[in-house]
């Protein structure tokens, strides 16, 4: 092999290595970032053709509705407990914070927060779902007694 052809084969082979370091890097600075999403059926009975379970200290979203009657209140700071359903087992999520204005029991939510064990999350952020229906009581007054016409396309534009 030429000298020429030495050098362009060592660059080449230094440039994948770059890049095969650069891409795992990246991949294990995403490792912690990445959260995956579970209903409470899937935290309990595992997700997917192979039921993998999360690891207990594991970051993760869970979606639910919240099961009435069991939203539990700590009077003497802002810790509040509650348990999500699905279609079937139940998860119980606790949170310290402020819940949004659109929490209440019955309603969709989505948690985020760390498996502390099996079927409980220790959640540092809740979502409250809303309507997509919902239109403010100001809006739907205005809008009482005002029709829907059709709009009229010219589609003959004439150029």
């Amino acid at each position: 092999m030429n000298p020429r052809r030495k050098k362009r084969l060592l660059v080449i082979v230094a440039v994948l290595f770059g890049i095969g370091a650069s891409i795992g890097l990246v991949l294990y600075a995403l490792q912690e970032n990445i959260n995956l999403f579970y209903t409470p059926s899937e935290l309990v009975d595992g997700k997917g053709p192979n039921k993998e379970k999360p690891q207990i200290g594991q970051k993760l979203r869970i979606g639910g509705m919240v099961v009435p009657g069991s939203v539990e209140r700590n009077e003497q700071s802002l810790k509040v407990s509650f348990t999500l359903v699905d279609t079937g087992p139940t998860v119980v999520v606790r949170y310290q914070g402020i819940l949004p204005d659109l929490f209440r029991e019955g309603q969709g939510i989505v948690a985020q927060g760390v498996l502390v064990e099996p079927n409980v999350i220790e959640a540092f952020e809740v979502l409250a779902k809303h309507d997509e229906e919902y239109m403010p009581a100001e809006v739907a007054e205005a809008l009482k007694g005002i029709k829907h016409e059709k709009p009229k396309y010219n589609l003959d534009s004439g150029n």
